[in-house]
């Protein structure tokens, strides 16, 4: 099976920016391809319990719509404990089922990857 891997190092002060990798993502598991969405740096205040909530753009779903539906289409999420500990969030305050992971994950998650697209 194929797999694409979505580094999102966007955060909530760009919410223009933080449907796509969701989307894209849902889009990929349709067509029986794996995906994967690493947050970084800013991204991983998209996975903070709450925030996701209080994104809606347009005639868009809130952002915890999209991310729901993108779990349960089996998208695999992933947020980077350096960039928690860059931005003082405690482990403990992110959604399930994203999972901790430090810089190495990402690195073998790209090099396991057919694709590798950032936001």
């Amino acid at each position: 099976m194929s797999k694409i891997l979505y580094i999102q190092t966007s955060g909530l002060d760009t919410p223009e920016r933080l449907y796509a990798p969701f989307i894209l993502a849902m889009t990929a598991r349709a067509m029986d391809v794996e995906a994967e969405i690493y947050f970084m740096i800013k991204g991983v205040t998209v996975v903070k319990k709450g925030e996701a909530e209080k994104v809606k753009l347009g005639s868009f779903p809130s952002l915890k719509e999209v991310m729901d539906q993108a779990i349960a289409a089996g998208v695999k999420m992933y947020v980077c404990e350096q960039s928690t500990q860059l931005l003082g969030i405690a482990r403990g305050e992110f959604i399930s089922p994203a999972v901790i992971a430090g810089a190495g994950t990402v690195n073998d998650l790209a090099l396991e990857a057919d694709s590798v697209i950032t936001f």
